[in-house]
Parts: structure tokens; sequence; C-alpha cells
């Protein structure tokens, strides 16, 4: 059994709040710069991604180039845009349209689950059960550091389902319950990890080594607490910002995993499973408050329904292109039947600076050194 399966795809700022400013950080995301040349027109819907339908004679790469500055500007606006007609066929034209609009692709860190490498920071979608959905959630939230901007490529749409759902932070944290986020801004959120060579990514795969040394230095330098258990594997925590302030906008965004990486969105017979199996301390993942309590049940129902009346979302087609700015936007994929291949770029690396998890006395039933 290597996945899970899963269901469903403002407080006034005082000392202790851990509402983090992306300002500081040591590489935000970059402030588009003007276009130089027009786009066409961009279709706005309330129930579907900003659309972008075009039909360049050039190379897409080419294209991707002479109009990076206005479909910066546009992801800038809207949050995230489809760009429908460039007709991207396989990983080296994708990759060559990404470079042009990105800044600077990245590898991935702290993986959850597998994905496959392209060369030159293009990667397969998060390898994942077609029949289940991977819920609402920000690239790498967890992490110190996380990708400002998506890239996403359809070279493949399946024949049902399947869709990139995407949710507007900023509206998101608007329509949560106070009482919920008000707890959140203050402590933060809390994500234990137990790593296994069975269920989600491994710790090879998570960190790009296996070696003890390497991966101890990185979870030193990221803010992350450790323990190697007896029998070899390894339990981590790290206590993280549940909003962050947008670089460009400096409105709040909901920014995290909290639901997604929840046992409570996990479907109630792999969850039962996976406790009797490894215990409630010992799930492969597991989200609580960032003082140690645990999440209830109805809290995690709140935020994926919150998520699902702000997702928005249109059906692949072969050769889309989409742009997600990770901040402002959350995104899922729906379950799907048949073939699909989607290629995915991280770009433009944000770095926060070191997160109040040091030294923080939470109440985790894993016992750390």
């Amino acid at each position: 059994m290597r996945f899970l399966s899963r269901r469903r795809g403002g407080a006034r700022r005082g000392r202790g709040d851990t509402e983090t400013e992306t300002e500081n950080a040591s590489t935000p995301t970059p402030t588009p710069s003007p276009a130089a040349v027009a786009l066409p027109d961009i279709e706005l819907s309330t129930d579907k991604p900003p659309l972008l339908t075009v039909s360049p004679a050039e190379p897409a790469a080419h294209w991707a180039a002479v109009h990076h500055g206005a479909l910066r500007a546009a992801v800038a606006e809207h949050g995230s845009l489809l760009v429908r007609g460039l007709g991207l066929r396989d990983a080296a034209e994708t990759g060559a349209v990404f470079h042009e609009l990105a800044g600077t692709l990245t590898a991935e860190r702290e993986a959850f689950a597998p994905r496959r490498s392209y060369a030159d920071g293009v990667h397969s979608s998060t390898t994942w059960p077609s029949n289940q959905p991977m819920c609402m959630h920000h690239e790498s939230s967890y992490a110190l550091e996380f990708p400002g901007l998506l890239l996403f490529a359809c070279l493949q749409a399946a024949e049902r389902g399947g869709a990139t759902g995407i949710a507007d932070a900023e509206a998101v944290h608007a329509a949560l319950p106070r009482e919920v986020t008000e707890r959140f801004e203050r402590e933060g959120w809390l994500l234990t990890r137990s790593y296994n060579d069975e269920i989600g990514a491994s710790v090879a795969e998570a960190f790009g080594t296996a070696d003890r040394t390497v991966v101890e230095a990185y979870c030193r330098a990221h803010s992350i607490e450790f323990a190697w258990q007896p029998d070899g594997s390894l339990h981590t925590r790290q206590r993280r910002a549940a909003v962050l302030r947008h670089p460009v906008t400096g409105r709040r965004c909901w920014f995290n995993q909290i639901a997604f990486l929840s046992e409570w969105t996990m479907d109630p017979e792999v969850r039962e499973y996976l406790v009797d199996l490894y215990g409630p301390a010992g799930l492969p993942f597991n989200t609580r408050y960032g003082g140690g309590d645990p999440i209830g049940a109805d809290v995690v129902a709140t935020l994926n329904e919150v998520y699902d009346r702000h997702t928005v979302r249109t059906p692949w087609r072969p050769g889309d292109l989409l742009l997600v700015d990770n901040i402002r936007c959350a995104h899922s994929r729906e379950p799907f039947e048949g073939p699909r291949e989607v290629l995915v770029g991280l770009a433009d690396p944000v770095r926060l600076p070191q997160s109040p998890a040091s030294g923080f006395d939470a109440k985790d039933e894993v016992s750390f050194r």
C-alpha cells in the first residue's frame, strides 16, 4: 500500500502571532515588469480560472518570451492564468516555455509523495492514485523555502476528470470563521511526519538522499525537529505560519496544508488501517495546532468546505499551460479515468525567515531528542 486515499478535494496581529510577511523573504516573488507586448482579452468567469486563448504562429517558447511581462502581470492581477492554444507536446518544449516564463526553476524538497523528474527543472505531477482526489493545498507551504510560481502543462488530458482546481487564498481566508483563523494566526500549525518505505515519500525521495548526516543538517537548517526511531525510520515535526502576507498585494492569504495533510481528510477506512498499523503518533503525516494540540475533525471539515465553495476549474486540454501564484492561490487535483500527463515547474523560490518552530514546547506524542 503505497499511497493514502483522501476525500474531497482577520485578526489583529499581536506579539505572539505567527503570521509571516514574505517581504522578509530572502528571495521574494518578483514584481512583474510592464508588459512589452499586449495580450488578447482574458476571459473571466466566476467558476473557471482566467482563460487566455492564443494561436501563435511562432514556436511556443518564442511566444512565451515575447509575452513574458504581460503573462506575469496577468498572474499578478488574477492569481492564476490558463493559456490555451500553445500546443505543448513534450517535456523538452514544455521546459523551454517554463524557462522563458520563470526566474528560477527548482527541485522539490520535503516531498510527501514521489514525482518523476525530467531534465532542467521539469517534473511530473505528484504520483497519487487516480481514483483519489488531492484536496486544496499550497505547494511546499510546510517548508521555509517554497515556489512563488507554479507552472503546469498538460500533455495528455484524462478521459474523464483530472482537473486542477484553483482557490483564491485571500477569499478563503476572509470566508473562514474567525474562531478558526484566530487560533491558527496566533499559534501557526504543526506538521508531523513519520517516514517509511511503504507510504508516501521515503527519506531519500523527500530529502534527495538517505545519508543521515545530510538529512540532519537539512533539518537543522530548516527548523525541523527530528528523531531517528529504533527501527531506523525518521520522525519529524515543524511549525509554520498559517497565514502569509502576499509580497505584492500585501493582503493576507490562507497559506498552508492544514487540511490536506490532516488525518481527518483521509478516507476513514484508510485512517483506521494506518492507526492500527502505526499507532496515532506514527501516521505518515498529520497536522496539529502550532502549540501541539490536536485539530478536530469539525475544523478540518470547515476548511475543506470553504475550499470547495471557492474552487474554480476548467477541464484540461492537451497543450494547455496553467500559471499559478502559489501564495495567492491553492490548487487541487480531481480524480480521473484514463491516462493523464501533466508536467510541473516549481519556480521563483521564496525563502522565509527562520520559523518560530525552534525551541517551542509542542504537545506532540512523538518523542524527540
